[in-house]
């Protein structure tokens, strides 16, 4: 694989929370422990949520525990710019890629019509696009594109696609089945995340992906976007999700556990001794710096199922 080139790469929608440090840690450390480079990217994409503020105090709130970065967001480097708000026209030459490939289609459907002409749900909740704009005739999608403006999605083909996590094991997907047809481009014009990070990753030359495994469904989606775009895929780490006591996923929308809440109440040395507790690198929680924890730091130690988080 040669030198490890792994990433950040956090959505400025609001304060980091202590989910979002989690998975920021483990790469960090993945990072360190194998001199490798770490890059930060702001996944900006969403106008309507994101603000350059956020990012500001992201970036600020990742060096106040100790987390540096040798590449991106704010300092810059040989595959920028680092945020993807800068970085629509690349994905644009991709989506063109695509299109000349005949591989994307008009959608017009709302969002009730998307759930209403879904398959039946996922055991995991998600709905499965059922391919309703896929055969819409010419003067069809001619007169809806009159009324509305569509989003964009990729034809998936009835293929299983595997790979190997580094934590999570053997995984495979029906694409046709399991996911259905993927936008790629919303009807706002604004490219989606399964594109844009998968162009990002490729072009940046990352070659070790960790985050929340969360997103463990989206990869398969995302090998096949790697293998039409002629890009190298990363190996993947999908570490566990931080749950409240009452078994909800930390998130943004409810400030759960904050990073202003967080400062507050604890020294980075104190937060990152609980991190590491929890990512099976210490016996206790007791304070230790992020420096400290790359000397000894060993994948096979983090938990594969979620952890339930309390404070008190």
């Amino acid at each position: 694989m040669g030198e490890l080139r792994g990433r950040f790469a956090p959505s400025p929608s609001g304060r980091m929370h202590l989910g979002n440090l989690f998975s920021a840690l483990l790469a960090w450390l993945s990072v360190r422990s194998a001199g490798g480079t770490m890059v930060l990217r702001m996944e900006d994409l969403d106008p309507d949520r994101c603000r350059k503020e956020y990012a500001v105090q992201l970036a600020e709130d990742l060096r106040w525990l100790g987390l540096d970065w040798d590449e991106g967001y704010e300092k810059g480097g040989p595959h920028g710019p680092y945020s993807q708000s800068e970085r629509t026209g690349l994905y644009a030459d991709a989506f063109r890629k695509l299109d000349g490939m005949g591989l994307i289609y008009p959608c017009f459907c709302t969002r009730a019509e998307r759930l209403a002409a879904s398959a039946p749900h996922r055991s995991d909740g998600q709905t499965v696009y059922g391919g309703k704009c896929r055969y819409l005739p010419d003067e069809e999608r001619s007169r809806l594109g009159k009324l509305r403006r569509p989003a964009w999605r990729l034809t998936v083909p009835d293929q299983d696609i595997g790979f190997t996590d580094k934590l999570q094991g053997a995984c495979q997907e029906n694409l046709l089945r399991d996911c259905g047809d993927f936008i790629v481009r919303r009807s706002d014009g604004v490219y989606a995340y399964q594109l844009a990070v998968v162009y990002d990753d490729g072009a940046m030359k990352i070659n070790q992906v960790v985050r929340g495994r969360d997103l463990l469904d989206s990869t398969p989606r995302q090998l096949y976007l790697y293998e039409l775009l002629g890009l190298t895929p990363p190996e993947f780490c999908h570490v566990p999700l931080l749950l409240a006591p009452d078994g909800r996923r930390l998130s943004k929308r409810e400030q759960d556990l904050d990073m202003g809440a967080l400062r507050q109440r604890f020294t980075p040395e104190q937060l990152t001794g609980l991190l590491a507790f929890w990512a099976g690198q210490l016996d206790r929680p007791e304070p230790v710096s992020p420096a400290e924890l790359a000397m000894d730091f060993h994948w096979a130690k983090v938990p594969t199922e979620d952890i339930t988080v309390n404070l008190g």
